[in-house]
């Protein structure tokens, strides 16, 4: 994609979704901060530097508006952690082509995740376990086995993005979202609603397939918005990979302000899916469900109004300091009205399926 123009036109973004933003969100900033300082899982100054720049804060302080202050430190210290991890051992870092040293990794990782006992070496091991340590700390058993097997999710998204990278392979369409679903951390990330807002959703509602369906379909859309948002800055560094438009290119030909235009139908269609089948489970929804489902609602636009503005996206490097940046421009209306699910992608058109229950 290096060759392309930086002059590709992004469409606004539909998205006819709550925001709201949790009133103590600078306080739990201020110390999730600090936790960073004292965790030791960033190796340098300029490393935490730029940790603290993904400002986790804001955008989990959107996903859990009501969250009590400290579950919300808790669920926004694993989320400065998941960025970190991300950046220095998955997307772009040393292992971030090498499979065999990734999954090595991944499973002392995530085995931290698990349990409080051994000692990990890794410093970003230690971290996560310290994390999961004040989970366990006041959340129930059923929600912190939620997010460890959901940690696990990602983490085999990853190895399989990874992967791909290894030998240059580009997926198709239907496997690029399946993998695009689990390698963009969303199913922890939403796990974390139970864990910071204290519900406690009974299986037999979170397993319901509807509620999978929705939760699957927010992480979606986010993981979409989130391809938009890293474009033009992986335009300016030559340093595109797999993503929807990369996706879109290679499997039907289609050159970039096509496929961004390609892309953003499908991610609407997948948006008012959503819309719609929510609008059916909501009402008859317990209020832990409730809670959980209006978590969803406020993860997509949250996670757009955060990367909309944040430094990880934007090529400039900065925070803007007003809410009114250009960049925050919506759509009235979805880009793609057609029913029914997207061609290409038969992992997902079970969403559409009308007997969801």
């Amino acid at each position: 994609m290096a060759a392309h123009s930086l002059d590709v036109e992004l469409p606004p973004v539909y998205c006819p979704l709550e925001s709201s933003l949790h009133p103590h969100v600078h306080d739990v900033e201020r110390r999730a901060v600090q936790w960073i300082d004292d965790s030791g899982m960033c190796a340098s100054e300029r490393e935490k530097a730029w940790v603290v720049a993904t400002h986790s804060a804001d955008f989990f302080a959107r996903f859990a508006p009501v969250a009590d202050d400290d579950r919300l430190l808790a669920a926004v210290q694993w989320v400065y952690w998941g960025f970190a991890f991300d950046d220095a051992r998955c997307d772009s870092g040393p292992l971030s082509s090498r499979p065999a040293q990734f999954n090595a990794l991944a499973g002392q990782v995530q085995r931290a995740c698990e349990t409080g006992l051994a000692q990990p070496e890794d410093r970003y091991a230690r971290a996560l376990q310290d994390i999961t340590r004040s989970f366990r700390s006041f959340a129930p058993p059923t929600q912190v086995a939620r997010f460890v097997h959901a940690h696990r999710a990602w983490l085999s998204g990853v190895a399989w993005q990874i992967g791909n990278q290894a030998v240059g392979r580009m997926p198709a369409l239907d496997e690029f979202l399946s993998m695009r679903m689990l390698a963009a951390g969303g199913f922890p990330t939403f796990a974390l609603l139970e864990l910071a807002t204290g519900a406690e959703v009974p299986d037999r509602e979170m397993h319901r397939p509807a509620v999978a369906a929705l939760t699957e379909m927010a992480l979606m859309v986010a993981s979409l918005d989130n391809d938009r948002h890293s474009l033009h800055k992986e335009l300016s560094r030559g340093h595109a990979d797999q993503n929807i438009y990369t996706v879109l290119m290679a499997e039907r030909g289609l050159p970039l302000q096509q496929a961004v235009d390609e892309a953003n139908g499908l991610r609407d269609r997948v948006l008012r899916r959503f819309l719609e089948l929510h609008d059916r489970v909501r009402p008859t929804a317990g209020a832990d469900l409730a809670t959980y489902l209006q978590g969803l609602r406020y993860g997509v636009r949250g996670n757009n109004e955060w990367g909309l503005r944040v430094p990880r996206y934007l090529s400039q490097g900065h925070w803007p300091d007003e809410m009114e940046d250009t960049r925050l421009v919506w759509a009235d209306e979805p880009s793609d009205l057609r029913p029914g699910p997207p061609a290409g992608a038969p992992g997902v058109a079970w969403w559409w399926d009308e007997d969801l229950n």
